[in-house]
């Protein structure tokens, strides 16, 4: 083994440690920004009655959008706050991390865009974009979490057991649930759940030492 590459993985690892709880504060309020913009989201679609596929995907979308931009910028404030750079390594091992599975989710979620609109399937294609969404979504937190604290892997577990939960006999009982309306469904999962992680996050962070 050659020396520099040892002490090169050494620093690397050294990093991610200590960047683990800086990670872990920018999480809260990402976390509590996700959660806000989710419940409005599921408000305003079920609200406007958009839980047809194509108004759905675009309504949903969108947010989505807005939630990774506020995410960077919230990041971005922190690292400038603390004088970090903001694009360092282990940013960038999270990124590509996560990336990923959530392209990959986003494009198969696409798919109901694609079929014949037939008012008795609605809510079943909009709730394979819900699934879908949820399950890549948990895959990109499930593997983020391995350079950031580790309970954002158990939050990515369980947001893929539910959309399990969601390809197996669950749809007539969420149907029920929600009052047929995915948006509800999704103002649970990625409004109501990342709030209250969110707010998790916020009474358990560990006060910073005085320096």
């Amino acid at each position: 083994m050659k020396p520099d590459w040892a002490v090169e993985n050494l620093q690397t690892i050294r990093t991610l440690m200590e960047r683990s709880a800086v990670y872990r504060r920018a999480l809260a309020p990402i976390m509590l920004l996700a959660g806000g913009m989710g419940v409005l989201a599921a408000a305003l679609g079920y609200l406007c009655h958009w839980s047809e596929p194509r108004p759905f995907w675009v309504l949903w979308q969108t947010t989505a959008g807005l939630v990774l931009v506020g995410a960077y910028l919230i990041a971005r404030r922190q690292a400038f706050q603390a004088a970090e750079p903001f694009w360092s390594p282990p940013t960038r091992r999270v990124s590509l991390a996560f990336w990923p599975p959530l392209a990959v989710g986003g494009v198969l979620g696409a798919w109901p865009l694609f079929q014949p609109a037939q008012a008795d399937s609605d809510f079943l294609m909009s709730l394979i974009c819900v699934g879908v969404w949820t399950l890549f979504y948990g895959v990109a937190l499930h593997a983020a979490g391995f350079f950031t604290p580790r309970g954002i892997r158990w939050f990515g577990w369980g947001l893929m057991l539910v959309a399990c939960a969601m390809f197996y006999g669950a749809v007539g009982r969420i149907q029920v649930i929600f009052y047929g309306d995915p948006n509800l469904f999704m103002g649970a999962i990625f409004g109501l759940l990342h709030l209250a992680y969110g707010i998790y996050l916020r009474f358990t962070e560990r006060p910073q030492p005085a320096l």
